[in-house]
């Protein structure tokens, strides 16, 4: 890092902490020619994300569209605003650690079954009704009696 005053090319990093929750980092350093002390900021660069559709077609990931999921899945029930927005984070967290840069759908929608779970079981058989589209009671109810199966 150039020293902004003499613009040595060398200095040394005093500290550093997360800024801008945790979205980039925050340094102090010295300058190992002149002695004098500057900030500097780093940004984590994110690869994008891109979602192959069902009919493979290709966007980018928005998380604001699966977070909307969980909220539908959710609606009328017992579970906080915040557990919903970490369990977005969870879910997008797990797509990037698999270090790939496409993910499809489906994918998607069996880390949303496998994390909401967890979290409440009728805001799971909401949304796996939607995600598997059900075609009648019965495909219904094999879900049902697998997941009373799990839970015993």
């Amino acid at each position: 890092m150039r020293c902004p005053y003499c613009h040595f090319a060398e200095s040394k990093v005093v500290d550093s902490r997360a800024a801008n929750e945790g979205n980039s980092i925050r340094r102090r350093r010295e300058c190992i020619q002149c002695a004098r002390r500057f900030t500097t900021y780093e940004v984590v660069e994110e690869i994008p994300l891109m979602v192959i559709k069902k009919d493979g077609r290709r966007e980018l990931f928005d998380r604001a569209k699966l977070l909307n999921g969980l909220l539908k899945s959710c609606e009328k029930r017992p579970v906080p605003m915040s557990t919903l927005e970490s369990l977005a984070d969870t879910i997008e967290k797990d797509m990037r650690n698999t270090m790939e840069h496409e993910i499809s759908t489906r994918k998607i929608g069996e880390l949303v079954m496998e994390r909401l779970k967890e979290v409440d079981q009728v805001a799971y058989v909401r949304f796996a009704s939607v995600y598997r589209q059900f075609a009648d009671i019965n495909n219904f109810m094999q879900e049902l009696e697998t997941l009373m199966k799990a839970s015993k």
